[in-house]
């Protein structure tokens, strides 16, 4: 498992790429891509851009993990 760059999530920012979802999850670019088309995963459409707003990707993260992070 790759190591993360972000130590808090204060550091993210306020809308997250596939990359950044990927650096956050210490998981490889196409894994992280491949959960952004999972059913239930808190994906934004903005034309062909998928986005995760910050704060819902926290949600999912404390949700998927029965962690208080």
């Amino acid at each position: 498992m790759k190591e993360s760059e972000y130590r808090s999530y204060d550091d993210l920012p306020l809308f997250l790429n596939s990359a950044t979802v990927a650096k956050v999850l210490g998981v490889s670019p196409s894994s992280g891509y491949e959960l952004m088309h999972e059913p239930g995963f808190p994906v934004l459409r903005i034309g062909n851009r998928m986005v995760v707003p910050k704060e819902q990707f926290i949600q999912w993260v404390k949700e998927h993990t029965g962690g208080s992070t």
